[in-house]
């Protein structure tokens, strides 16, 4: 276990995680701000290349799950990014679509942001969202981000959300 919210445990990753975050990453209504749902083996890949951070980082996107059932609910996580020349920690999260609305996202990225800054030393963190995605941006703007600019990444356009340590 990385992080506990009042109702959230984030931890790593492991392969028997497929099958719930498919239903995250491989819902085309989700995923129309990437550039496609993921089908199994897209999710492995996921799954793998955080893994990877984990090794290489020592953090990466963390599976979210509901304290009380134990249920994977989606992702969030420190993963470092390259934008603009700089590598910096972005904060990205993703919940299962039914679940929407109940400020899971809200209260992991908050938690996620706070370890950016106490664990991992970080004066600044950011996410990169897509301008039609508003949900996710309510979120940043509910943890004290601010859209700074809008840049072109990776063949869209997003607004880089930032919030500095205090």
């Amino acid at each position: 276990m990385i992080l506990t919210t009042e109702r959230l445990l984030l931890r790593k990753f492991i392969l028997p995680d497929i099958e719930a975050l498919a239903a995250v990453l491989g819902d085309p209504l989700f995923m129309d701000f990437y550039h496609a749902p993921l089908d199994r083996q897209g999710v492995e890949r996921w799954i793998a290349r955080n893994q990877q951070r984990y090794q290489s980082d020592g953090h990466g996107l963390w599976a979210m799950v509901l304290r009380d059932s134990d249920e994977l609910i989606g992702d969030c996580g420190c993963i470092v990014q390259e934008v603009e020349g700089r590598n910096e920690i972005e904060v990205g999260y993703h919940v299962r679509r039914d679940l929407w609305g109940n400020g899971y996202a809200t209260e992991a990225a908050r938690a996620c942001m706070q370890y950016a800054f106490t664990r991992l030393g970080a004066t600044r963190v950011f996410s990169m969202i897509r301008p039609e995605n508003r949900s996710s941006r309510r979120v940043a703007e509910k943890n004290g981000m601010a859209c700074e600019k809008t840049i072109f990444w990776h063949g869209f356009d997003h607004c880089i959300y930032a919030k500095d340590k205090i």
